[in-house]
């Protein structure tokens, strides 16, 4: 069976290179007799994956020393609301919404505002009326109204359903922001493009788009504010009992940590993080030039300064071809490019491990789709 080109949101495409490792090490790593699934957390061979997936995941995003990384189960979602347990410390958290999953960190979040610290929604681009909320771009600065006294400013930098992405590296909110700390949620863009660690309170990432498998989630936090967790919240969820544990209070994703730990590797061979993001904006061109020279029939609606590099939504002019579209480009080996239900039409999810000759086949398939059907 050939692979196809996946276009998934997540779980997204891995790179092959990386698979093929994995196939290779799996009944035996490194001749240990024993697959990384089986072997103990707390053996050294493990320890030898976990403390290299750090040291290379620092390299790549040049963490400062003042930062801890910690690598734990679950996903971002779970993160909405044991980061105001872990941060809040009773003062109000702002929080930037500008899609889906912003949307979401709020709701997630006011479920614990009584234990841990209100919700305040310090701007939205929300959209009236419109279907979805209608979200097509980030926050203007007039349109943010930050609270100094806030414990934090939550915002998700790329919002994988609307393909909504922050392009300045919140250069301009952190120094508006001054001393209270930007919280991201980089899950669907992170590793994709440089960032100044630095400007970031806290930063975190679900694994299943642009690091390894489901069921893994970073956190990068800088020490300072780790401590402030409430009293009740159990110790798995405690950032600082994890940091204090090197991530190992209790039994690891083991497996997704060593899969991230082979990407990290496989983006060094590429040239890092830099070298990535070139390829990235390359692809990105690609897909968007050939939407808006279609004569309208892709659109990507979408404000230029704010288009994703990672997440491209677009729609045809006739809805009624949205099936045979999506028919078509999976005879052609081009799968998920459904758009989310939440917002239809399709989505075209191009990170890191999709190469440029698999996003040059979905354009070469758009434009003979749209020669046929226009």
């Amino acid at each position: 069976m050939s692979r196809v080109w996946n276009f998934s949101a997540g779980p997204a495409a891995l790179p092959e290179e990386v698979l093929t490792q994995v196939c290779d090490e799996v009944l035996d790593w490194h001749g240990c007799g024993m697959s990384v699934m089986e072997m103990s957390h707390r053996g050294p061979a493990f320890g030898t994956i976990l403390d290299a997936a750090e040291a290379d995941l620092r390299e790549l995003l040049a963490v400062p020393d003042n930062y801890k990384v910690l690598f734990l189960q679950g996903g971002a979602t779970q993160l909405f609301s044991q980061i105001p347990m872990n941060l809040a410390a009773g003062k109000s958290g702002d929080y930037l919404v500008t899609g889906s999953w912003s949307k979401k960190a709020v709701e997630e979040a006011a479920r614990v505002a009584p234990i841990a610290g209100a919700v305040h929604v310090a701007g939205s681009t929300a959209v009236k009326g419109a279907p979805a909320d209608g979200f097509t771009r980030f926050l203007r600065d007039d349109e943010i109204n930050l609270d100094p006294n806030a414990a934090f400013v939550h915002l998700c930098t790329n919002e994988t359903i609307y393909g909504v992405e922050v392009q300045d590296d919140c250069a301009a909110l952190a120094a508006r922001a001054g001393a209270v700390p930007l919280v991201a949620d980089m899950s669907s863009h992170i590793l994709s493009r440089k960032i100044d660690v630095s400007r970031y309170g806290l930063i975190y990432a679900g694994a299943q788009k642009n690091i390894g498998p489901s069921g893994l989630v970073l956190v990068i936090v800088r020490e300072d504010l780790l401590g402030k967790a409430i009293a009740t919240l159990p110790s798995t969820m405690d950032f600082s009992v994890m940091a204090e544990n090197g991530s190992m209070l209790n039994t690891p994703p083991t497996f997704g940590i060593y899969v991230a730990g082979l990407v990290f590797q496989w983006l060094k061979r590429q040239g890092g993080v830099a070298a990535i993001e070139q390829a990235n904006i390359r692809k990105a061109e690609l897909l968007y030039r050939c939407i808006d020279q279609s004569g309208g029939f892709y659109r990507n609606p979408v404000d230029p300064a704010n288009r994703s590099r990672m997440n491209v939504p677009f729609t045809l002019a006739d809805a009624a071809l949205d099936g045979v579209f999506l028919k078509a480009a999976e005879a052609a080996g081009l799968m998920n490019l459904k758009g989310h239900k939440s917002v239809g039409g399709m989505r075209a999810s191009i990170y890191n491990a999709i190469p440029e000759s698999g996003v040059q086949a979905l354009v070469d398939f758009m434009q003979q789709f749209a020669k046929v059907h226009g």
